[in-house]
């Protein structure tokens, strides 16, 4: 009588589900004390608790996949309203989208607790805050956001309905350093010295060739 290879069967089994597993782990892009302002508008005649002018969200506690949030919304009559959010990007707690698993790209997807699985449309790079990023972008019913990808915390976030619409987008961070002429500050201070120091180093010359 032949023996089935129960073993080789099994391992395989173990293996097929361990890799799934990885495939499926969440990426957490960031840390506490990260912190994202931003400056939001809106048109037509929201309700009041959407009359939003201004907010704040820094990261107070990083668990696992579990993101604690302390959030300061400023109104338009000057009123700020301070809250404090638990999300969970392994179950789709994300609040409204504020931060998703880091480094999505086109075709992946990501659990929403109120749309279900939304997957990433679209790439690109944007400057916000000062600087160029490579941001991911999907869309939900009213909704069009953007997140950076390597943070996946949310960047910019456009909500349209039938009486009136709400843009946020980031003004300030401390994720990442605004850029100077197009560059990170160290690159661009590293290049200033060198051709500093090329400039000083062509002066010494020319000087000795004249005396």
């Amino acid at each position: 009588m032949n023996k089935k290879p129960v073993l080789p069967l099994t391992v395989l089994v173990v293996l097929l589900l361990a890799a799934k597993m990885v495939c499926a782990e969440v990426s957490v892009g960031v840390q506490q004390g990260n912190w994202i302002e931003y400056e939001v508008t809106f048109t037509g005649s929201p309700p009041a608790d959407h009359r939003v002018t201004w907010a704040r969200m820094e990261v107070a506690a990083v668990q696992g996949t579990t993101i604690n949030l302390n959030v300061t919304t400023k109104f338009a009559n000057g009123t700020l309203f301070y809250e404090t959010v638990t999300l969970n990007l392994e179950t789709g707690q994300l609040g409204d989208d504020f931060i998703i698993p880091a480094n999505l790209n086109i075709g992946d997807t990501f659990l929403d607790q109120y749309h279900g699985n939304i997957t990433i449309n679209g790439a690109e790079e944007r400057s916000y805050a000062g600087a160029t990023r490579t941001v991911v972008y999907a869309s939900t019913a009213q909704n069009i956001y953007y997140w950076d990808k390597a943070t996946g915390i949310l960047v910019e976030g456009i909500s349209e309905f039938p009486n009136y619409a709400i843009h946020s987008t980031t003004s300030k961070t401390n994720m990442w350093q605004p850029q100077i002429l197009g560059l990170e500050p160290a690159v661009f201070y590293a290049v200033l010295i060198t051709a500093i120091t090329l400039v000083l180093a062509v002066a010494a010359f020319l000087w000795r060739r004249r005396r």
